[in-house]
């Protein structure tokens, strides 16, 4: 696993001196930010310096739409999934209102100083600066002056469409986890804390662990589905729903998690969410009666159906 440091007063620029870097936000360290690592990891193996995932401490967006942002991961696990990817280092800026209105020449100013890098490995469509103003090319335009190499990477699934965080994140609204997972390269889940919730679930045979998520981490489409739960590091079938049941109108959970063959106390434990498979959308159901029956179907499908090689 790669350190990570945080660029504060104490860190020493030097260790970009030389140093091949994928830059980016890399929201949900997706297969095109992996195919970026890569190349930032091979070229620094031509060089002999070191490979440096070079990110920020937020997601720009958080900054300028954040109602109306969604995420693959939390910036913790963004930051900790980096420094599982082989480089030699994440470098984390941090995206405070003065660095964001910096002109594209004071951003590369103030996150390399006076270091070069041998190598920077971006996305074609990289933009940095105050309002986006820079580009691939004002990049160019400042390496060519210092010897440093712009690698400008287009990053394309095998229908040669982009691999990009907001494909998938249209993909997940849309309830298409087999498709968002081709283009992740690893499952999507996420993590949220469980609380207590309505308590009708225990009532009609089937309890559920609720999890009130933050609107930017509300991805998913609303639905049922067949999921994975990791509970104390142990990895459980579960049946899942993302939304307000409408047979519930004022409920206020937005995930409720079914674990099959669990029975534990878990209020105010954190647990990991794997959604892998779409089993229908949210319904008013004209009984008590209709809802059990069907909730029922959609736990024995799980039983079933969901095997490990799902995810």
């Amino acid at each position: 696993m790669a350190k990570v440091f945080n660029v504060d007063s104490s860190f020493d620029y030097g260790m970009l001196a030389g140093a091949s870097c994928a830059f980016g936000v890399f929201d949900g360290v997706h297969k095109g930010h992996c195919f970026l690592i890569n190349q930032a990891k091979q070229t620094a193996a031509e060089n002999g310096g070191i490979s440096v995932a070079l990110t920020f401490d937020i997601d720009p967006d958080e900054r300028f739409h954040a109602d109306r942002l969604k995420k693959l991961m939390t910036n913790e696990r963004r930051i900790a999934a980096l420094s599982q990817t082989g480089v030699d280092a994440v470098v984390v800026l941090p995206f405070t209102p003065e660095f964001s209105a910096q002109s594209p020449e004071g951003f590369l100013k103030t996150t390399f100083a006076d270091s070069v890098p041998y190598a920077l490995h971006v996305g074609c469509d990289f933009h940095f600066g105050a309002r986006a103003a820079g580009g691939v090319g004002d990049l160019r335009a400042w390496a060519d002056k210092r010897g440093a190499k712009i690698c400008a990477h287009d990053l394309k699934s095998a229908d040669g469409k982009p691999i990009t965080a907001t494909r998938i994140r249209l993909l997940l609204a849309d309830g298409k986890c087999e498709e968002a997972l081709a283009l992740l390269g690893h499952p999507y889940s996420f993590e949220g804390t469980v609380t207590k919730g309505r308590g009708e679930g225990t009532d009609m045979g089937f309890s559920t662990a609720n999890i009130e998520l933050p609107g930017m981490m509300q991805t998913l489409g609303e639905g049922v589905y067949a999921a994975w739960a990791t509970v104390d590091g142990v990895r459980y079938k579960a049946a899942m729903s993302m939304g307000v049941a409408p047979t519930f109108a004022d409920a206020t959970a937005t995930c409720e998690v079914h674990i099959l063959d669990f029975s534990g106390e878990i209020y105010g434990d954190v647990i990991e969410v794997e959604p892998v498979h779409f089993l229908r959308p949210m319904m008013k159901f004209d009984s008590l009666d209709a809802l059990i029956a069907t909730v029922m179907d959609n736990i024995s499908w799980v039983r079933e159906n969901l095997r490990e090689e799902t995810c």
